[in-house]
């Protein structure tokens, strides 16, 4: 070999080739390797998804403006668990719902 500035130059094809055969057989490795890789990937995803638990149902009310709050028990900030029968002529009740709170979404 004789080097000029970075590059390489080969003295015969012989080397180049050899080179070649060894890029062939590297491929030849590792794309079998790759392909079984993606079929496995491609195959574990629907089994993945079916052991998820479905989605509970979302409960659906006829309730409309100006009716009466049917009766909940949730539990309050400091652990405590609070119905709102508990409140029921003695305070007013604000309920706020976050949507996104504490889920880092």
């Amino acid at each position: 070999m004789r080097f000029t500035w970075g590059r390489v130059y080969f003295k015969s094809s012989a080397l180049r080739e050899t080179k070649r055969e060894k890029g062939r057989q590297m491929t030849r490795r590792i794309l079998p390797l790759f392909l079984a890789l993606l079929l496995t990937g491609l195959f574990a995803l629907p089994a993945a998804q079916a052991q998820q638990p479905p989605m509970p149902q979302i409960a659906h009310t006829f309730l409309k403006v100006g009716d009466v709050a049917p009766d909940f028990t949730l539990r309050s900030d400091k652990g405590e668990t609070v119905k709102l029968s508990d409140y029921r002529g003695k305070k007013d009740v604000v309920l706020a719902f976050y949507v996104l709170a504490f889920t880092g979404g």
